[in-house]
């Protein structure tokens, strides 16, 4: 197992746990059976979104999935967006208490807050500790930019 590392977002800072793997797409997952990844937002995400009002999903538990598909909706007090699947496989379950109160995310989003399970063949997609944190640092000017109105600015 890997040390958490922090990334600094200002003065905010995003703990990363060193169990996890991670995605683009910032989220973390945990194998919690052979073969089976349980995936929720990173503290990273989750200071992006700030409070997240509601959550839902397009896909039904037991449905085939591939890399990217879309899969649910979620909208915070910072943005409306859609939610893309990490990983290609099956989506096996929900987390379905979030459904009607997704304040879990917000208060416990690496224990009570996760989000759905999938069944795959090939996590690897998913970036250990070091190398998501990697990309959070090569990518937080941009990201700043874009929190800021000014994406197109060089």
């Amino acid at each position: 197992m890997s040390e958490s590392l922090t990334f600094m977002m200002g003065k905010f800072a995003a703990v990363l746990p060193g169990d996890r793997r991670y995605a683009r797409n910032h989220m973390w997952a945990m194998e919690s059976a052979p073969g089976r990844w349980r995936f929720g937002f990173t503290t990273y995400a989750i200071r992006l979104m700030q409070d997240v009002y509601f959550l839902s999903w397009s896909l039904d538990a037991g449905d085939p999935i591939s890399l990217l598909q879309e899969i649910g909706h979620i909208e915070t007090s910072k943005a409306e967006s859609d939610l893309f699947s990490p990983l290609a496989g099956t989506l096996v379950a929900f987390n379905d208490g979030l459904l009607t109160d997704p304040s879990a995310i917000n208060v416990d989003g690496h224990g009570g807050g996760w989000l759905f399970d999938i069944e795959c063949e090939d996590p690897t997609p998913l970036l250990d500790v070091t190398a998501y944190h990697q990309y959070l640092t090569d990518n937080w000017e941009k990201t700043q930019r874009l929190i800021k109105g000014k994406i197109n600015e060089d």
